[in-house]
């Protein structure tokens, strides 16, 4: 619930001091606190960001009166000023705030009862004076000296980013980054800030850097205008952007004139920090790439064909040996289709096997790696996640690594340690789950294959194409110079499950919602449960995940079930699920608040981008396990390893009872529930149903209304993603 702002409320000033913190919220400064004011001498509730703010300061606070409908009537802070306490009470009441790190209450009265009203000129100053108060010594006094140093950065910082009138939650972050020289690195180049700080896009940017003067048409803006237009289509999965398309909305989105867009795409052309080719499919448009995405697209292409390139050596394939020998060491019966494929695989350089659930790929996984180690290869195995290599170790028997781990992360440049210069030592390589793997980790893992190695990739094309951006494994198939292996039959086993045989019919548009059972008994491991109305969708999940599924079927709330929606809002989205999932499923008291959310001891979440540090990346799920006070630090447990996260990285996490579609990819689920109602239909396609279906291990149950279903079975043409790989691996030409 948000405090609702009457229409044209005043914008009014009120003076005076803090007299508590009640809230404050460490990732994004976000304060409630109590405020008494000057005159009248009341005391009010203000809510907003506050950096470096303590009890006893005196403030002059800028904002409008709203009303919450819990807690009533606040004051929302716009803007504010500090004064600081030049008497010695105020000092004192204002040090043992706690907002200086090291000076707590006691450290507080020593202080002014030392240096009295000149306690913060001496702090400031004087610092070696420090040591003339009892319990300080040359460490404590160098400690809170820069404690002091990085509290002033932190205020005028904040009050530049109010100067220009920027959201102050993003102050932790910029400092983080920046440390002291913040101000004058964004007074030097505001556009840095949608580069290196997450959440600070180009209108924030560009905001401060109108306010500091900067031209509408300054090359330096239009150059950041191009960058945010690419990085946009970037984000939706395109490798470029299309000429036409990107100087219409630079023109009406921030009215920069097409001539001073063309200038700025030749001025970057020429510098090589954007790459300008034609499309070559009928448009008479130019596709623009930024350069990190045409050297990884083109590399990949020209990589794939100088691995082609090589002959490979010739073996003597006989398919009852290989029949034997992997009956012999799996225990494993190969269907005529699977034998085939297998003993095909050798005979090339680069092979594709793709096929739905219940095909045999992973039988045909582990039988490839069997062979090629009992021909002497060195055989790796690899998959893009961590959810996803666990699980195909598990099933491969064998060590399986992810993509990053696989290539070792170099913190000295940021790279990765494996590439041309120093391959994998591997004969053959085998990538699992390769629909997710985006065009730059593509690239940098082919880098790292030798040329005169095997390179198998193994994914079900109909899934959702990586969340990066990129369609490789598509486009490996739709090139026609790379053989695919085609799986389609389903095996005896899994013909008895309705989730892999409706999975089928949903691949092929045959799924019918009138022959799914629809009352959640033990005679089905799939149901489609109808419900209108997305409020009560929203509880009959909660009702599912808390009594239901646990107490019949014995599913751990936590653990087993994963809740998969195809978007953020709405009643039955991630925000308002995991909210509601969370308050029925997680008892215990709240550890630290961050991003709408409280953490607790016991929550699922997930962390949401590659930390090669931590060793955790995009879309692994964890359990919080506790909160240090003391350092201000979460701690999750991931498998057994445990992930700290300072207060300035806790937006790396998400609650996760409820994940998005695109984020389960490569991670199966003892159960899984997917709402799906008409408020997500611009994302209700066959694509995103069939990956979420085939998440489910044990049961999959669909709630929502049969129209929502009957709009992502017809909707089979997913949005296109732009991209040029297919036709560079028909010809591999590249401009470099």
């Amino acid at each position: 619930m948000t405090a609702s702002i009457k229409k044209d409320s005043p914008l009014l000033t009120l003076e005076g001091h803090l007299e508590r913190i009640t809230y404050f919220n460490q990732d994004t400064h976000y304060t409630v606190a109590r405020f008494k004011q000057t005159n009248p001498a009341t005391v009010v509730t203000v809510v907003g960001y506050m950096t470096g703010v303590g009890v006893g300061e005196t403030i002059k606070i800028r904002g409008v009166w709203a009303s919450h409908p819990k807690f009533g009537q606040q004051f929302k802070i716009q803007s504010f000023e500090v004064t600081l306490p030049a008497a010695a009470a105020g000092i004192k009441k204002y040090l043992a705030s706690g907002v200086i790190k090291g000076i707590g209450p006691s450290m507080a009265a020593r202080l002014v009862e030392v240096f009295g009203a000149d306690t913060l000129d001496i702090i400031e100053n004087y610092p070696a004076r420090l040591l003339e108060v009892d319990g300080i010594g040359e460490v404590k006094a160098a400690m809170i000296q820069q404690a002091w140093q990085e509290h002033h950065t932190l205020r005028t910082l904040m009050q530049f980013l109010q100067d220009m009138g920027v959201q102050t939650a993003y102050c932790g972050k910029i400092y983080k980054a920046y440390g002291p020289d913040a101000v004058d690195l964004i007074r030097q180049d505001p556009y840095i800030l949608a580069e290196d700080i997450p959440g600070v896009g180009f209108v924030v940017a560009d905001t401060i850097a109108r306010n500091l003067g900067l031209e509408n048409e300054d090359p330096e803006r239009v150059r950041a205008c191009i960058r945010h237009i690419i990085q946009q289509n970037a984000d939706d999965g395109h490798t470029f952007a299309e000429q036409e398309n990107l100087i219409a909305r630079c023109e009406n989105q921030f009215q920069i004139s097409r001539r001073a867009i063309e200038n700025g795409i030749d001025e970057m052309d020429a510098a090589r920090a954007v790459f300008v080719e034609p499309i070559e499919n009928g448009s008479s448009t130019s596709g623009i790439f930024m350069r990190e995405l045409y050297l990884a697209e083109t590399g990949l292409a020209n990589r794939m064909k100088a691995m082609l390139s090589i002959p490979v050596a010739a073996a003597e394939i006989d398919p009852e040996r290989i029949a034997a020998e992997v009956h012999h060491k799996l225990a494993i019966n190969l269907s005529e289709e699977q034998l085939a494929v297998v003993a095909q695989v050798f005979s090339h350089r680069i092979a594709v096997i793709t096929g739905g659930p219940g095909s045999g790929k992973t039988t045909l996984l582990r039988s490839i790696s069997a062979v090629f180690e009992t021909m002497g290869r060195r055989v790796l195995l690899a998959a893009p996640t961590g959810r996803a290599a666990r699980r195909l170790a598990e099933v491969a028997g064998r060590k399986a690594r992810t993509i990053h781990r696989l290539l070792g992360y170099n913190f000295t440049d940021g790279g990765f340690i494996r590439d041309r210069n120093n391959p994998l030592d591997a004969d053959a390589v085998i990538v699992d789950e390769a629909s997710m793997v985006d065009t730059t980790l593509m690239y940098h893992l082919i880098d790292a294959v030798p040329l005169s190695a095997s390179l198998v990739m193994v994914g079900d094309v109909s899934q959702l194409p990586a969340i990066g951006p990129g369609n490789v494994l598509s486009d490996m198939i739709d090139s026609g110079r790379i053989p695919v292996f085609s799986l389609n039959t389903i095996f005896r086993q899994d013909q008895e499950s309705a989730i892999i045989l409706n999975a089928h019919q949903v691949r092929r548009g045959n799924f019918k919602v009138g022959d799914q059972p629809n009352t959640i008994d033990q005679s089905s491991d799939f149901y489609f449960v109808e419900e209108n109305d997305p409020d009560r969708v929203a509880r009959k999940i909660v009702d599912l995940c808390r009594r239901e599924l646990p107490q019949r079927f014995g599913f751990d709330p936590i653990l087993d079930i994963q809740v998969l929606t195809p978007m953020h809002k709405g009643a039955v989205g991630t925000i308002n699920l995991n909210h509601l999932l969370q308050k029925a499923l997680n008892r215990q008291p709240a550890l630290v608040e961050a991003a709408g959310f409280a953490y607790k001891a016991g929550d699922k979440v997930m962390h949401l981008i590659n930390d090669y540090r931590k060793e955790v990346y995009n879309g692994d799920i964890g359990v919080v396990a506790g909160y240090d006070r003391q350092k201000a630090e979460l701690s999750v447990d991931y498998y057994g390893r445990n992930v700290c996260y300072d207060s300035n990285e806790l937006d790396q996490i998400n609650i996760a009872y409820a994940i998005t579609v695109h984020k389960s990819q490569g991670s199966e689920y003892p159960a899984v529930i997917v709402p799906l109602v008409t408020q997500h239909y611009v994302l209700l396609q066959r694509n995103l149903l069939y990956t979420a279906m085939t998440r489910g291990k044990k049961m999959v149950i669909l709630i929502g209304t049969p129209k929502a279903l009957h709009i992502a079975m017809n909707n089979d043409k997913p949005r296109l993603r732009l991209t040029s790989l297919a036709r560079r691996l028909a010809d591999c030409e590249g401009r470099i």
